[in-house]
């Protein structure tokens, strides 16, 4: 039974229909907090006097280095048995059918740790082609990364994906989408909050201390900020896979946190490195 404490929640996948061609809100999330990262990067870009021959490339670096990260990053860290088996739904948004056939899909399964990696990799191998220092891009990078993840949390939320625990009260979201009618957590809004807080932080500390601006200092707060937040907020979430829940009995925590603490542990090292400098 809900109450006016409930959301009861069921969105449209889809935002906008032109005939044949839908326009879903997760898609839709991810061109806008892309597009939001590439005008905050173009604008910190211009501001250290960076050229356009150094500005243009990165976008389709990061794309590519996220995308293909996040991607392989769920296949393998959440489900690599079936993926394996499957290298075309692993590099292809497609699902193949039982009869052989094939429908277009998306890719449905994105892991932050894997697009962590991959923009790593990606601007590593950016700073070699340009020029710029490694850790000038990550940081600057860094800066515009939480309102991308805020962006992309609000899609998953607009999907009934990734939801939270129920809450054992009339408080909270009814996922009626996923057949339900209880409350739960809304961890895809809680994890999208915290980054969006996170964000006038980032541009905050970047007029605070622009010297620090390749130091590693930005990527350090960063990652230190998103990764504890995520570890905190899967308390309240469910598992992913059903596998999680052995994990969990067995030490505690699930795959998503496990994959969290490496990430903080760099975080916290490259800060204190960078304020020592």
């Amino acid at each position: 039974m809900t109450t006016m404490l409930s959301v009861l929640w069921n969105p449209s996948e889809v935002a906008l229909q032109i005939g044949p061609i839908a326009f879903r809100w997760y898609a839709l999330s991810w061109g806008l907090g892309l597009g939001l990262a590439y005008y905050v990067v173009y604008r910190l870009y211009k501001d250290q006097k960076l050229g356009a021959d150094k500005f243009d490339p990165l976008f389709m670096y990061c794309f590519i280095g996220i995308l293909a990260g996040a991607r392989l990053g769920h296949c393998l860290l959440y489900d690599p048995g079936y993926y394996l088996n499957n290298i075309a739904e692993m590099l292809l948004p497609i699902k193949i059918m039982a009869d052989g056939s094939w429908k277009m899909i998306g890719y449905a399964g994105l892991a932050s740790h894997g697009g962590t990696i991959g923009i790593i990799i990606a601007l590593i191998l950016y700073a070699k082609k340009t020029g710029v220092k490694f850790l000038h891009a990550l940081d600057n990078i860094s800066i515009a990364t939480p309102i991308t993840a805020a962006c992309i949390r609000l899609g998953n939320l607009m999907n009934s994906e990734i939801v939270g625990k129920p809450t054992g009260s009339d408080w909270g979201f009814v996922f009626q989408r996923n057949g339900e009618d209880f409350a739960r957590h809304p961890g895809q809004l809680y994890e999208a909050i915290a980054y969006a807080v996170l964000f006038p932080i980032m541009l905050w500390l970047y007029r605070r201390y622009k010297e620090r601006i390749g130091s590693g200092y930005f990527f350090a707060v960063a990652i230190l900020f998103i990764f504890s937040c995520r570890f905190v907020i899967e308390l309240c979430k469910e598992v992913q896979e059903p596998w999680e829940l052995a994990m969990q009995e067995m030490i505690g925590i699930n795959q998503g946190q496990l994959l969290s603490l490496p990430f903080i542990a760099l975080g916290a090292w490259m800060l204190r490195r960078a304020l020592k400098k």
